[in-house]
């Protein structure tokens, strides 16, 4: 294969706690327009490989080639979009929310590559673009064909002397645990169909796998062992289609959504084999110092992605990690559904990073929960990490207390740092907190026998372990007691700060 897949891929995902070294304003929101700056800064002083360009649910700038190549032509020249370093669209699903903005994001694919030959740039800067939600082998042809049409069409009604390549590459984005585990199924049709329409063999695909959204829907535990499910299923398919696959995984840095921070790479590595790109989000960029994310973060990241290879596990404990993940996720709703309300008002407190339409995505309730939508995963992750209680715990302990021998070493043996990243996510476990929110519900109980039975099971205490630590558990029992808005802003800010990421 003559391309370069990229090991390290920024996002826009909205978790940093903090400013971002490039702003000046001491402010830690990113609008629209300052993204494309981003980017460039993500480019050129991160060294990331790729930069993801969000179309889904959010504003997004449709002058960002012509403004990045104008803007800083002569870095450009030296690391040419297409071929050195790589922008990706995430577009939005048709089948799941109103396309406005499909056709828009397609024009600028077709506008960017007459814009690079204009400049005499010999790459096609935008050539991928990925499909959310994606859960059939026709959604992502007919993305394909749509943008065929769009290219043939705009060669005819305005064309310029510069034909447009007609083909775009789809990356479909699995994100609920069943779409994930079933993906192979998903590729080998649109493998097929792929062949049939275009008259060509897929040689390689890059399919991403979501970390955020299936731990909201369906809880930590459930959504880690689906990971690494899907990535089994990944490297089969690889080795009877003759295909080569490219994982992408969209994880953040706290370990509820897939645990990738400067401080966790080898962590990261060792739990997801097989993967070949990683999502470096907001808080992994800016909750560090900077040069502790370059090098040695990125770098060693980048290598270990590069000799990261799948592991294969066996039908039977396959079949295991499936029954333990059921149970996972059925003690996860019976745990959550009757707190939602209670943490409604700190959802509502949560500071925002970016601009942001209306979500619309996988969300575990497709009902309204006590009258209420459940919000993005960055919030629930970050609310209630701010209450004291690690979303990691819920419906957790009694699960593991549940496991036969046989089920309780089949994940520990494919998910080796189970206990590590109890013993780190429980430091951020506030016991007055829990007391304050039990006097106020009595179905937080539920809770606290999660906590009790990590601890029990692995043999740690949960609680502070210093000083960040026990101010964060002291302001999360403020939090909870407290009913004012902005007061509530200022300490959830406060901990994101003290823990490295807003959520």
């Amino acid at each position: 294969m003559d391309r370069r897949i990229p090991n390290i891929m920024g996002t826009q995902h909205p978790d940093n706690a903090n400013v971002p070294f490039f702003k000046k304003d001491g402010d830690s929101f990113v609008s629209a327009f300052n993204e494309i700056n981003e980017a460039y800064q993500n480019y050129s002083v991160l060294d990331a490989d790729e930069y993801m360009w969000d179309w889904e649910g959010k504003h997004a700038d449709s002058s960002v080639i012509d403004r990045l190549y104008s803007e800083h032509y002569e870095y450009f020249k030296q690391h040419p979009l297409g071929n050195d370093k790589f922008l990706t669209f995430r577009l939005p699903n048709i089948w799941e929310e109103k396309g406005y903005s499909l056709m828009q994001a397609m024009t600028t694919i077709l506008l960017a590559e007459d814009f690079a030959d204009d400049l005499k740039f010999k790459n096609r800067p935008l050539f991928e673009a990925i499909l959310p939600m994606a859960r059939t082998a026709d959604q992502l042809l007919n993305m394909e064909e749509k943008f065929s049409s769009l290219a043939h069409f705009k060669d005819k009604e305005f064309g310029n002397g510069h034909k447009n390549t007609d083909r775009l590459r789809m990356i479909p984005l699995f994100e609920s645990f069943e779409a994930q585990y079933n993906a192979p199924k998903i590729l080998k049709k649109y493998v097929e169909l792929y062949k049939k329409n275009f008259g060509e063999d897929l040689k390689y695909m890059r399919v991403f796998l979501a970390g955020s959204d299936s731990a909201l829907s369906n809880g930590f535990l459930n959504s880690i062992i689906g990971n690494k499910l899907a990535l089994t299923k990944l490297g089969e398919f690889s080795n009877e289609s003759g295909i080569d696959i490219y994982p992408i995984a969209g994880t953040g840095s706290t370990i509820f959504r897939g645990g990738l921070s400067p401080l966790m790479v080898d962590r990261y590595l060792e739990e997801f084999p097989g993967l070949k790109t990683a999502t470096i989000q907001s808080a992994f960029r800016y909750d560090f110092p900077l040069d502790s994310v370059v090098k040695p973060a990125v770098a060693k990241l980048r290598d270990g992605l590069q000799h990261n290879a799948f592991k294969i596990i066996n039908d039977e404990d396959q079949k295991t990690l499936l029954d333990v993940a059921d149970k996972s996720a059925a003690e996860y709703h019976k745990t959550l559904d009757p707190l939602i309300n209670d943490l409604q008002s700190v959802f509502d407190a949560f500071p925002k990073r970016r601009d942001r339409h209306q979500h619309v995505g996988i969300i575990g309730y497709s009902r309204d929960v006590d009258g209420y939508k459940m919000p993005r995963a960055i919030t629930f992750t970050g609310s209630l990490y701010s209450v004291g209680v690690p979303p990691e715990v819920l419906g957790t302990g009694r699960v593991l207390k549940k496991l036969d021998k046989e089920e309780f070493k089949t994940l520990t043996q494919y998910y080796p740092n189970i206990k590590k990243d109890f013993e780190h996510v429980l430091r951020y476990f506030s016991a007055d907190a829990l007391e304050s929110l039990i006097q106020q519900n009595d179905n937080w109980k539920g809770v606290k026998e999660d906590v009790e039975a990590i601890q029990d099971v692995f043999g740690i205490v949960a609680g502070p372990t210093n000083d960040d630590e026990v101010e964060h558990a002291k302001l999360a029992n403020d939090l909870v007691r407290i009913n004012d808005k902005e007061v509530r802003d200022i300490l959830i800010e406060k901990m994101a700060k003290l823990r490295h990421f807003l959520g």
